[in-house]
């Protein structure tokens, strides 16, 4: 992000503002294509990753591409650390299959270094080949970025195992995501100790989404709260775009102070859940209107949003979820002209 929407971001998460802004979520599934090139080149080549980063953040200087130039393999960012069979199609999302058979197989794993383990040597390292450039673009990393610990779990031993083991093998599901949760403190803090410019911290997971309150108070406030404090940062994003009503309750107590929630909730709800501190991203439909809709059903979309959001002052206006493939530059450029004409209406 550019140094003044970095001060703007930061006046919207401590005192909120009048002026609407727009935060979109973009990686691999929605970058190459839109800039005419598969997956696979996106993920291997440093110099297409950086021109088409550079790209997108030049023709729509008004818009917050979060967490900006995000240096990731898809789901095998995190994961691939542990060990584990990593799987890139030419155009398909990165996939990493499970590496435990079973439960029993979390007593012998051993915690990985992120300095040297998986891909994520290659994360750091792409940055840093990169940054020199996005610099001179007036550009800098901000973000810190992990998947969550029941996200990178769920990938270790698949997702179905994984929920049942909540229930049936208590703990070893707290040995694992004490595992879990100390290496994402060990990797956010590595990527502030390289890249200094970082004050902000994005932790992406929807598997909180699928359990109940009581799991819910066992499995994910106690490991959130240590993350979002592993780095002493202003910005501190939750990704949860699944359903979010019971983690939108807790987010104040974890340490997150904006939440990118599911399309399938609205700003009341989730506003009268987590209280007036807390920065709402969303909440546009990603794949039903902004991918797949008109430009009048996108038009519609964000008016209803907007006239049923309440206090807008603290609202990162956005996809509810990442942008899918096939979001257009023109339904891009309506998202920003349509927020901008209901800002001008109000003000009248």
């Amino acid at each position: 992000m550019r140094d003044d929407q970095w001060q703007a971001l930061l006046e919207l998460v401590s005192q909120g503002s009048t002026v609407p802004r727009i935060g979109l979520l973009v990686d691999s599934p929605w970058v190459p294509g839109w800039y005419g090139i598969t997956i696979r080149e996106y993920l291997v080549s440093d110099r297409l990753w950086l021109q088409a980063n550079l790209k997108a953040v030049e023709e729509f200087p008004d818009v917050w591409f979060l967490p900006g130039f995000w240096s990731e393999y898809g789901m095998c960012t995190e994961p691939s650390a542990f060990g584990g069979r990593c799987r890139f199609g030419v155009n398909d999302f990165p996939h990493i299959e499970p590496m435990m058979r079973s439960w029993e197989e979390v007593r012998s794993l051993t915690p990985p270094d992120c300095t040297r383990d998986g891909l994520l040597p290659f994360v750091i390292e792409r940055l840093k080949l990169t940054e020199d450039e996005m610099g001179k673009r007036g550009h800098r990393v901000r973000f810190a970025v992990s998947r969550g610990p029941l996200n990178i779990a769920s990938y270790l031993l698949g997702q179905s195992e994984f929920l049942l083991g909540l229930k049936a093998e208590k703990e070893l599901a707290h040995q694992l995501l004490r595992m879990v949760t100390d290496f994402i403190k060990q990797w956010v803090r590595y990527q502030k100790e390289v890249f200094p410019s970082i004050d902000g911290l994005l932790i992406l997971d929807d598997l909180i989404g699928f359990i109940g309150p009581k799991d819910f108070e066992e499995f994910v406030i106690p490991y959130f709260t240590e993350i979002f404090a592993a780095i002493n940062v202003p910005v501190r994003m939750l990704h949860n775009d699944a359903y979010g009503l019971i983690t939108a309750r807790h987010l104040e107590k974890m340490g997150a102070n904006i939440f990118h929630f599911s399309c399938d909730h609205t700003f009341q709800q989730v506003r009268e859940l987590c209280g007036p501190n807390v920065v709402l991203m969303g909440n546009i439909k990603p794949r039903d209107v902004l991918a797949l809709g008109t430009v009048d059903d996108l038009r519609r979309e964000i008016q209803e949003a907007w006239h049923t959001a309440g206090d807008r002052t603290r609202i990162l206006w956005s996809a509810g979820g990442a942008v899918p493939p096939n979001v257009s530059s023109e339904k891009i450029r309506v998202f920003c002209e349509e927020l901008r004409k209901l800002a001008g209406a109000s003000s009248v």
